[in-house]
């Protein structure tokens, strides 16, 4: 564990797992699982088994098993995973190639896109070519739901017949019940 207060810089290797509280940056390769707390703000790349995402992440990722990014959590940089879940309001800006196969690809070190910063405006006849592109994934707003109309009505429906098939297959009008009064039957 690496708590709040640690910074680590460089390539490190866990044989188990491991859980981020702090800042990291170089590479991370973890055998069992890795865990980006609220706070943390990685800029590295990292390799699991299972990723859980809550803090910062600026770097490909590589999850065996299963990558979340949590509604606390942002993550620009490619991801390579089995399984992906993005939580309702968690940041992602990055390429994804998903599938058993595309998890167990070597890793290697992808620097991520960083946001550039606004700058003074240029002439119009300048133009300006971005070093590195950023691929946003779009996300799909829910649909509007609407709630359904009140009809009022002036006086009740009228009531159906209902018939009742005797023994000669012709039905007999059997009245509706009447409310407010049971309806008494004799019992045989």
């Amino acid at each position: 564990m690496l708590g709040p207060r640690d910074r680590v810089i460089g390539q490190i290797y866990i044989e188990g797992d491991l859980r981020v509280g702090g800042v990291v940056e170089g590479e991370v390769e973890v055998t069992g699982d890795v865990e980006i707390d609220d706070m943390a703000k990685v800029k590295a790349s990292l390799a699991g088994r299972d990723v859980t995402i809550r803090g910062h992440v600026n770097g490909a990722v590589v999850a065996r098993k299963r990558l979340v990014v949590a509604k606390s959590g942002s993550l620009f940089g490619d991801v390579r995973v089995a399984r992906l879940a993005i939580q309702d309001g968690a940041t992602f800006s990055g390429k994804v190639s998903m599938g058993a196969g595309a998890a167990t690809a070597p890793v290697k070190a992808v620097e991520a896109p960083t946001p550039v910063p606004e700058s003074e405006p240029k002439a119009a006849t300048e133009v300006e070519k971005p070093a590195t592109p950023i691929v946003a994934v779009p996300l799909v707003a829910a649909p509007k739901v609407t709630p359904p109309a009140i009809i009022k009505t002036a006086a009740p429906a009228p009531v159906a017949e209902l018939r009742v098939a005797g023994k000669d297959g012709k039905g007999k009008p059997v009245a509706p019940p009447i409310k407010g009064k049971p309806n008494k039957k004799k019992r045989r």
